[in-house]
């Protein structure tokens, strides 16, 4: 049972196809703006427990008003990855929908253990690429399809966007969910007949898939629906998948075609998890731990049977009495045990073992190490040597020039020896692009990065000639560059976000980037999916173009600090 996702890996391809999967039915055109997600999500949770208080009960006794709690999440685990969709099974007051609502950031109170999204916790930026779709269909009765998704259009799309802009987003969702036949029909109530039950929830999932959500959340999508009309829905909800959206779904009773249709199932029992893994080797896991049937049956169905206690081929399915209360309770703590034994363990080892891509190509990041490295070395070049210098300059015994282009052409082998040995070996280490230009250009391009930061450090030094005062300066600057120079941090305060163009870690990050990758190439964003490198958001957020113009700023860089460290030493009596 792999949980490890795929992590996006450059493909270099002048191919225009941006998926590689079958051809969706013609009847529902496909089109990649809206079904292509361009910041993929990897969703784990760990340990969840979620406890309520049964005040509203009268269950509070004695001054202190201690009140009895009721366990709705017990030890809740598991990954979705970034194309796959994670289907939730269960009876009612199972947990389903408590837990789809703690997944999605909605759920009120303290719930313990640990969900992450590509290892982050919750954070604004994941809720405005979270879609959640609830069970019942909220719409305004009197407006139409169209009117609907425009209305929610103009209230969530940003305003970059002009009124047109999204008006023809619409258009195109309303296409890609097979709304165009009923677009100008209302949604209709209870006084006057509308648009059908599937149609509505497809308004709805459109609702959502406006603002083109990473990560997709529906609860119970299919309730109400008859099975043709619930096999629609969730063949358009599995090629919105196919786009690399990351979609976690409640769903009651599925049939077996429905079922088929999961990559992941979670069968909660009463709060507790009896089942994770591949929908398709449920049965083969049940039969495995001696709840196996003889006849054939829907998945699902026998999923259910022993979520309520009741095992396969049971005589009394129907029967209600307090023995065989007694008996689901058995099933139920031997499929507990189960999980517990076969799962559980083996779950949670693969969880703590899994490094799940950041969406960061940071394969690039050596430059970090040898774009500071020379800046402390510099630094202490000319406050070490300053008695010396004012003796031997006193005495007349050199020109000041010389000494410079002595001192700083000096240090220039070593300086270079260094970071060339490490990135021949690094660059075939990382599995960057094996092209013996793209390498070549990606070691001068470090090579400059490292004249410039030795530069900045000479200056630096010649400045404040005082170790202590110099290294200080070094810090704070080194701090700064790391902050705007697009490593770590792609959406960078405004108030602060014109520091990145002082930073020559900056210009280095992005001719690297230039020299690795351009508009032609893609990644595999998820199994079978193909996005552009460009919309890449990292990528995006720096930009492959104007090479020559960071070449051009680095120079002005090298030129500039140096000539600032050499009129600084003039002034040294």
């Amino acid at each position: 049972m792999p949980v490890n996702c795929i992590a996006p890996k450059p493909q270099y391809s002048n191919s225009s196809s941006h998926s590689l999967e079958d051809p969706p039915d013609q009847t529902e055109p496909h089109n990649p703006s809206v079904f292509a997600t361009m910041y993929p999500i990897t969703l784990k949770f760990e340990e969840l427990v979620y406890k309520v208080k049964l005040e509203h009960k009268g269950l509070c006794w004695g001054s202190t008003g201690t009140c009895k709690e009721k366990t709705i999440l017990n030890g809740m685990s598991g990954v979705v990855c970034p194309g796959e969709i994670l289907a939730m099974l269960g009876p009612s007051g199972s947990g389903k929908t408590t837990l789809l609502t703690a997944l999605g950031g909605r759920l009120g109170g303290k719930i313990s253990g640990k969900i992450t999204y590509n290892n982050q916790p919750f954070s604004g930026s994941i809720k405005r690429r979270t879609g959640f779709v609830a069970q019942d269909d909220v719409l305004y009765p009197h407006l139409t399809v169209t009117e609907t998704l425009v209305f929610t259009a103009l209230l969530r799309l940003p305003n970059s966007l002009t009124r047109d802009e999204k008006v023809q987003h619409v258009e195109r969702v309303i296409a890609e969910l097979g709304l165009t036949r009923c677009r100008s029909s209302m949604i209709g109530g209870p006084l006057f007949r509308g648009i059908s039950g599937g149609e509505k929830k497809r308004v709805s999932i459109g609702q959502e898939m406006l603002i083109n959500p990473s990560l997709l959340l529906l609860d119970e999508p299919t309730s109400g629906l008859d099975s043709t009309t619930a096999l629609r829905i969730l063949s358009t909800i599995k090629r919105l998948a196919s786009g690399g959206r990351t979609i976690i779904t409640t769903i009651h009773q599925p049939s077996s075609r429905l079922y088929y249709m999961f990559d992941k199932v979670v069968l909660l029992s009463e709060g507790c998890p009896i089942y994770y893994g591949p929908a398709s080797t449920a049965l083969d896991y049940f039969s495995s731990v001696g709840f196996s049937t003889c006849v054939t049956v829907n998945p699902a169905d026998l999923l259910l049977d022993l979520a309520n206690g009741i095992a396969p081929d049971s005589k009394h399915a129907t029967e209600q009495s307090e023995s065989l209360e007694q008996e689901r309770k058995v099933v139920r703590e031997a499929l507990i045990s189960a999980y517990d034994k076969n799962i559980a363990t083996r779950l949670k080892a693969e969880l703590c073992s899994q490094k799940v891509n950041n969406n960061n190509i940071t394969k690039d990041s050596f430059t970090i190490f040898w774009g500071f490295y020379p800046l402390y070395n510099a630094v202490f070049t000319f406050p070490q040597e300053r008695r010396m210098l004012i003796k031997e300059r006193s005495s007349g015994m050199y020109r000041l020039s010389s000494y410079f282009l002595a001192r700083t052409i000096g240090d220039l082998p070593l300086e270079l020896a260094l970071p060339t040995a490490f990135v021949c070996i690094i660059y075939w280490m990382g599995g960057l692009k094996p092209d013996p230009v793209t390498f070549i250009l990606s070691l001068l391009v470090v090579l400059y990065s490292v004249v410039v930061s030795q530069s900045l450090g000479l200056a630096f030094g010649a400045i404040l000639m005082e170790i202590k005062q110099a290294t200080t300066l070094a810090s704070v600057t080194t701090f700064v560059f790391l902050i705007a120079g697009g490593y770590y941090i792609q959406q960078i305060p405004p108030f602060i976000v014109w520091l990145k163009y002082l930073s020559y870690s900056y210009y280095c990050y992005k001719l690297l980037l230039g020299v690795q990758y351009n508009e032609n190439d893609y990644y595999e964003c998820s199994e079978g999916v193909l996005c552009k490198v460009v919309d890449f958001p990292p990528i995006k957020s720096m930009g492959l173009n104007h090479m020559w113009v960071d070449v051009s700023i680095m120079a002005l860089m090298l030129v500039g600090y140096r000539l600032v460290a050499y009129l600084a030493l003039r002034r040294v009596r």
